[in-house]
């Protein structure tokens, strides 16, 4: 939901509070404030249900926020229903914990007050203009959404009482200027050393390696030389985009689709409504009898906008005087816009009940509807057209590739003759690294079937996406296995010859380090003073071994390190003291601390929570 309200803002959403609380919907969906249903529960947290329907939406939301992250690499994960299994069930773990503080958070009696969530909204970015609330703005993102206002103020208040608890917890977190202090000083400490490399190639050839000890090492290592499942698919696409480039359309034909179709073509008309509101609330007779008394006012000659000001339960549009937005016929709930497009401009309605509360209607001004000239349309038509004309042949064409290769379902070859198309083969690949579109989740989940893959039968039609669809058969498959040995003899022959070189350097190493006399050693180290824990000019592994050694006391310290291609002799000569520490440094450790702390509190609160409440998951879960 918060991709969808920066889209529909078209500007930068500053991180406010209702962010924060926006963030959340994406993952929990809005069933749960929509009241119960009769649906099965996919978990029971003390009693309460959370649907199967809300972990679904939240699901998808997951999944979707995966896509985009992933990218292509998401399409091979997706083809493996244990990983979408996991992901499902971490999202229902969320849900839990949301409903564990939800539960809480009413049991420590937190509220959120109406004013709160005014403030939220009214001070969020989103739904601001220069600055300024902007009532036409909010209203316009809320129904782009998909939302009512007193749904989504509903959403709201939920979610900022369950923050109000987590920020009870977190919020109580400290950082002691001793730990920020320690941390900066061990981190920016610096270390004088010196190192010999022992270089390992020189080595590798005086080392001999028998073809005994390669099988030997083949055999004691054969998941090191799996071969991954491969195969090749034959295929038959069909794909109305590529289809509407062959459709063509004369300007003649464009026009005629445009006389006869003029009534598409018209900007609707479109109203500007305001309104008084009185919600149905509890008693919905006193609320009836509210309205009607503020009717009566306008009637005894009061003042629309300033009775919406004062009387108006929407406050956010109560404070504009009542003004809405412009709506065209069929956008409001049904007893409201019968009632509007029955107005004339300046006038107002009497008492208007909708499942939102009693309405009193004014029509504040009228956009007539207005004819699209041909011109401004043209190309638009034709690209309808050729669309049209692409997606009328694709699903015949597509019905007749689903017909024969079921009817035939050993070979595209009948199908293709009937379409008039060729059979396509693809590369070959594996499960991880299928290219486009055989890295799609359903047509993975058909090349590795056993009806495709093993019995070697057509598959079924195959969805990509819109008006586009495959059937696939296997063209070749090489099952998972051991390389064959002579394939990969020479590479462990040289891996052996590496191995024993190093551990003769490895030996030279040990006896120079066991050897070493500081005031004669002849043999020649590299000096590297002040040397920084994320140095990036040598080793990295000489850098880590540097600041494990312990602190020298009277005399150097010195030790070993393995390479990649051979050890490296370190002499830790002084430990030097941090320098430079300033506030900038010591306020972002302090930001760093108090966020794991505050991560760590919040686990700790929902383990708690989940340990004393009767959680119980449905069997299908």
């Amino acid at each position: 939901m918060l991709e969808k309200i920066r889209e529909a803002s078209q500007g930068v959403i500053a991180k406010s509070i209702l962010v924060l609380v926006i963030f959340s919907f994406a993952f929990s969906g809005v069933s749960s404030y929509l009241g119960s249903s009769t649906e099965a529960a996919a978990a029971t947290v003390n009693g309460e249900e959370i649907s199967e329907s809300a972990l679904e939406q939240a699901y998808q939301s997951e999944r979707a926020r995966l896509e985009q992250q992933l990218g292509e690499m998401f399409q091979a994960l997706a083809a493996d229903d244990t990983y979408l299994a996991s992901v499902k069930q971490s999202v229902l773990e969320r849900l839990v914990a949301e409903k564990l503080l939800d539960q809480s958070a009413t049991e420590l009696g937190l509220r959120v007050s109406d004013q709160q969530i005014k403030n939220a909204i009214m001070t969020e970015p989103a739904f601001q203009t220069d600055g300024q609330f902007d009532n036409d703005r909010y209203l316009a993102i809320l129904r782009q959404l998909g939302y009512q206002a007193n749904t989504f103020r509903n959403m709201m208040r939920t979610d900022m009482t369950r923050r109000q608890l987590v920020a009870s917890l977190v919020g109580s977190e400290f950082v002691l200027p001793g730990e920020i202090s320690y941390l900066a000083g061990i981190q920016g400490q610096t270390r004088d050393i010196r190192y010999h490399i022992v270089d390992a190639s020189p080595f590798v050839a005086d080392v001999e390696v028998t073809d005994e000890q390669a099988q030997s090492f083949f055999d004691a290592n054969l998941a090191q030389f799996m071969s991954p499942e491969t195969l090749s698919l034959e295929y038959i696409e069909l794909n109305a985009t590529d289809m509407a480039n062959d459709v063509t359309v004369t300007d003649a034909e464009a026009q005629a689709y445009y006389d006869e179709n003029k009534q598409q073509y018209l900007k609707a008309e479109k109203r500007l409504a305001a309104h008084i509101l009185i919600n149905l609330g509890d008693d919905e007779s006193a609320s009836k009898a509210k309205a009607e008394a503020i009717y009566a006012k306008l009637q005894a000659g009061d003042d629309f906008a300033q009775l919406a000001k004062t009387e108006s339960e929407d406050t956010f549009s109560g404070e504009q005087g009542g003004q809405l937005d412009w709506f065209e016929q069929g956008v409001m709930e049904l007893a409201f816009d019968d009632v509007l497009y029955s107005l004339s401009k300046g006038s107002y309605s009497t008492v208007v009940k909708t499942s939102f509360g009693y309405h009193i209607i004014k029509l504040l001004d009228i956009q007539p509807e207005v004819e699209a000239p041909f011109v401004d349309v043209k190309d638009k038509i034709i690209a309808q057209l050729k669309d049209k004309a692409a997606v009328d042949t694709y699903y015949g064409l597509q019905q007749t590739l689903a017909d024969v290769t079921y009817e035939v379902p050993d070979t595209l070859s009948e199908a293709a003759s009937e379409l008039g198309v060729e059979v396509m083969t693809s590369p070959v690949f594996t499960r991880t690294n299928a290219p486009a579109p055989f890295d799609n989740s359903d047509v993975l989940k058909a090349a590795f079937s056993t009806n495709v893959l093993f019995d070697r039968m057509n598959s079924d039609v195959i969805e990509i996406d819109a008006n586009h669809a495959m059937v696939i058969r296997i063209k070749s498959h090489t099952a998972a296995g051991t390389v064959d040995f002579t394939k990969v003899k020479a590479a462990i022959v040289e891996r052996l010859k590496q191995e024993q070189a190093n551990e003769v350097a490895r030996d030279k190493a040990q006896t120079l380090m066991s050897s070493f006399n500081d005031a004669e050693s002849s043999t020649e180290f590299v000096t590297k003073t002040n040397l920084g824990r994320f140095e990036q000019g040598i080793d990295a592994a000489i850098t880590s071994k540097a600041f494990q050694m312990a602190q020298p006391a009277d005399s150097a310290v010195v030790d070993t390190v393995a390479l990649a291609n051979g050890y490296a002799v370190i002499v830790l000569d002084k430990v030097n003291a941090a320098e430079g520490i300033d506030d900038n440094l010591l306020s972002a450790l302090k930001q760093r601390l108090s966020a794991q702390y505050s991560e760590g509190d919040y686990r700790a609160m929902i383990a708690i929570l989940k340990a004393k409440a009767d959680v119980v998951y449905s069997s299908a879960q």
